[in-house]
């Protein structure tokens, strides 16, 4: 068992509440706003991770003994891809126990699918380090239903009386000439009191899709109470989807989502952590990478409900990038105003980010002038609110905000 998660989000609170200042290249302004020391004090883990007064407390993943293991074809365990040993345990599975599902040491090529109505599920690599196991597909948002057909399923991984053939008949019959971002995921978990941990979930788009708009999501979850502690995401647009859609894949401003990130790694080049749900990472790495030759790099693409208070808290992090930036820095993100691209961004209405940054590492490689940029969809300006005496959720501003960072050099 890893240690009490519980623990570390308690010692989380007590960093956040330390009174040092930002940096003074982090100089509260309209193109940086910087929270004071009052101001900062509601925006915890535990309120991100509080639903409508239920607060939801992580607890360690438990990498327990089970019978459904994951091998390649040359071992002898009794399941050779992730959605067999998924498809056998949802099948057998009776009353309200827990799943676990153990995947030994291996790349594996396909998607991996968890349903709605799947109960508790732990899926964890059976190595000595993330990068033992691997999870990976090259799948683009950009390819057509006939064309993710051929991929995903054409030696029938996804069948009628499959658990999750509802996800798959989403995406494959879909009537869009292309799949779209939505079902571009190596992994997707609709799942509530879903689990990862120990290992590494890669799009394999990676560069050789070249510097346009090819959306390759590595994880997607649109579960609540989901926790992930260890793993590597591997991508380069839209690595980390935390999502909410429902059932239909489709976008619910009634259901309400979390997750706690704890100890990993998320690599990408452009929004390549977004979503709608309430997100909490702790002791994360957000890496850049310069390798597509983008025209723009963004790593944080929250796109929060107006009507909710808190969206994505970055604490005890770092974000780092490559040295290949040499036209532009790459900014720390925007936000996502998800639905408006035909009426524009309407206060009160439109989907309004909310990020903060704190008590995390950010380095110098980064646009540290002009940290956030326009927003996706509506392309609306970036807009912080840097009065004496602001309201931290007025819909005529941006909810992107820093607080006690401290910035290195890149190297």
């Amino acid at each position: 068992m890893l240690k009490s998660l519980a623990s570390l989000i308690a010692s989380a609170l007590l960093v956040a509440g330390a009174q040092a200042a930002d940096s003074s290249d982090f100089v509260n302004s309209p193109e940086h706003p910087v929270l004071t020391v009052a101001e900062q004090t509601p925006f915890t883990a535990a309120r991100y991770l509080t639903i409508e007064q239920e607060q939801w407390t992580p607890n360690a993943v438990t990498m327990a003994p089970t019978e459904y293991v994951v091998g390649n074809e040359r071992s002898s365990a009794p399941y050779h891809s992730v959605q067999q040993a998924i498809n056998a345990a949802l099948s057998e599975h009776k009353g309200d126990d827990p799943i676990a599902i153990k995947v030994l040491p291996g790349r594996y090529i396909g998607t991996v699918y968890i349903p709605q109505n799947a109960p508790e599920m732990t899926i964890y690599g059976a190595g000595d380090k993330a990068s033992s196991v691997v999870l990976s597909l090259a799948i683009d948002s950009m390819i057509s239903p006939q064309a993710y057909q051929v991929l995903v399923s054409s030696q029938g991984e996804y069948k009628p009386n499959d658990p999750a053939w509802y996800m798959y008949q989403n995406c494959a019959k879909t009537p869009n000439k292309v799949v779209t971002t939505v079902c571009s995921a190596v992994m997707w978990s609709q799942s509530d009191h879903f689990n990862l941990a120990n290992l590494t979930i890669e799009n394999s788009l990676l560069d050789g899709i070249g510097p346009g708009t090819h959306q390759g999501v590595a994880l997607r979850t649109d579960g609540d109470k989901v926790v992930l502690e260890h793993v590597r995401l591997l991508g380069r647009q839209d690595t980390f989807f935390v999502n909410n859609a429902d059932k239909d894949n489709q976008y619910n401003t009634s259901r309400h989502t979390r997750v706690y990130i704890h100890n990993s790694y998320i690599e990408g080049d452009v929004d390549y952590v977004f979503g709608r749900a309430q997100a909490v990472f702790d002791g994360v790495e957000f890496h850049t990478v310069s390798s597509r030759n983008v025209s723009s790099a963004y790593v944080f693409a929250p796109d929060t409900l107006p009507n909710s208070r808190y969206g994505f808290l970055i604490t005890r992090s770092k974000l780092s990038c490559d040295l290949g930036f040499t036209q532009f820095a790459p900014k720390l993100g925007r936000a996502w105003e998800q639905g408006a691209s035909k009426t524009g961004y309407l206060p009160g209405k439109t989907a309004n980010g909310q990020l903060l940054i704190t008590n995390s590492q950010i380095e110098t490689c980064y646009d540290l002038k002009r940290p956030w940029g326009a927003a996706a969809t509506t392309n609306r300006a970036f807009n912080g609110n840097a009065a004496v005496k602001r309201n931290l959720n007025d819909v005529n501003y941006n909810r992107l905000w820093l607080y006690n960072n401290q910035l290195v050099d890149s190297f």
